[in-house]
């Protein structure tokens, strides 16, 4: 037995969001790229609370980005080997002084 009100909530089909394998691609340009810390350059901060690192972007998922390196600041415990999940991969960190 439903309740009375469940029907006059439910949406038309037309209004429906399509299952998860229908999504349209430019969804998944938000999705985090898994990038690989190469060498750690170094803190940075003004109490070094930052560490600066290399990193290369993983095939498995960004394909346009396979192989490029950036330089980015990791707040945390970080070293050679792990890898990130990153969300904005366009802005590159100021080199360390």
């Amino acid at each position: 037995l439903k309740p009375f009100w469940l029907k006059a909530l439910q949406l038309p089909p037309s209004a429906q969001r399509p299952p998860p394998s229908q999504h349209p691609a430019a969804m998944d340009s938000n999705a985090p790229k898994l990038a690989k810390v190469e060498k750690v350059l170094g803190r940075t901060g003004s109490r070094g609370g930052v560490i600066q690192v290399r990193v290369q972007f993983m095939y498995e998922t960004s394909p346009e980005l396979a192989g490029r390196s950036l330089i980015r600041n990791v707040k945390g415990p970080i070293r050679e080997g792990d890898i990130l999940a990153l969300l904005e991969t366009e802005r590159e960190a100021r080199r360390l002084r």
